[in-house]
């Protein structure tokens, strides 16, 4: 909906300071004249939106302005305040909070502040989450190359990249960029990205091709299995996949046809369920669960 990419656009240029079209473009799955737009319609609104040409050049927020009360809604001033609370959660930045200023004109609250909507996006790490997202945008802001280790199920590797913008997509944050040891476009999840490093060395912005820009073909499923469970299993499946995803069967065992991406992290995921979720198909899916049951009871055998 284009109510969410202008409050997007707001919230982007609120969090970096400044961004290119080409930048927001990327972002928001648009093209750059639709940027434009959207630029003009901010503007329009009472929002200062400034634009400068050439090297150093971007789209940016006037500094020092105060948001007129009648240019937005109330639901969409909320939305505004859910969305950057969402991410000061990651992010440490003062930017929040001179956003509600803002927000507040001449002192008087045009939202309710009080919270009916609590949004947290910060895991388990969210120190190093907001320190990695802090030097990811200072190398995306100076086009500087982005050194960091990481870690897949292939072990360890150092990686150099081109970032070009930083994703949440599916309870999860992702940098999407430009390999130099693959020379291909890659996403990278944050969590397993760790020793970031914003490098000396400048890299020129490449053109980003249309069939790359989507998250989601880097994370489309492309393996599938019939598995049956049974046992308290059903809400775990709800809270995973929906609750179209399986058909109960008269028995009251669940029968799921489930896709994934990544096979050792839909082993995990099964075995989670112990003896109450069975592969009925593929028969190799099965046979590596079976190996891993083995080596499972080989390391917990009590005369070793």
């Amino acid at each position: 909906m284009k109510i969410d990419r202008l409050l997007g656009i707001i919230t982007a240029l609120l969090q970096k300071g400044k961004a290119t079209a080409p930048e927001l473009a990327t972002q928001f799955e648009v093209s750059k004249r639709t940027i434009y737009r959207d630029v003009e319609d901010l503007c329009m609104a009472g929002i200062p939106i400034v634009s400068q040409q050439g090297g150093g050049g971007g789209i940016s927020i006037a500094e020092g302005y105060r948001l007129n009360h009648n240019a937005l809604t109330s639901d969409e001033m909320q939305s505004i305040l859910e969305r950057l609370k969402s991410i000061g959660n990651v992010a440490d930045t003062p930017r929040v909070e001179r956003l509600i200023a803002k927000l507040t004109p001449g002192g008087q609250a045009v939202v309710s502040l009080k919270d009916s909507i609590v949004i947290d996006l910060a895991s388990h790490y969210k120190a190093s989450l907001s320190e990695k997202i802090g030097l990811i945008k200072t190398s995306i802001s100076n086009n500087r190359l982005l050194g960091f280790d990481y870690y897949s199920e292939k072990g360890r590797v150092a990686r150099v990249i081109e970032p070009y913008y930083i994703a949440f997509k599916w309870s999860a944050w992702y940098v999407f960029g430009y390999c130099t040891q693959r020379n291909d476009f890659r996403l990278f999840k944050l969590n397993r990205l760790w020793n970031a490093a914003v490098l000396t060395k400048l890299f020129i912005p490449r053109d980003i091709p249309d069939d790359t820009v989507s998250i989601d073909d880097y994370l489309e499923d492309t393996e599938s299995a019939t598995v049956l469970f049974e046992g308290p299993a059903e809400y775990l499946i709800v809270e995973e996949y929906g609750p179209e995803s399986y058909d109960k069967l008269d028995d009251g065992r669940l029968q799921m046809k489930l896709r994934y991406t990544n096979r050792k992290y839909i082993i995990r995921w099964l075995l989670g369920f112990g003896a109450g979720a069975v592969v009925l198909s593929p028969q190799d899916l099965a046979g590596e669960i079976q190996e891993a049951i083995k080596r499972m009871h080989k390391n917990y055998r009590l005369d070793r």
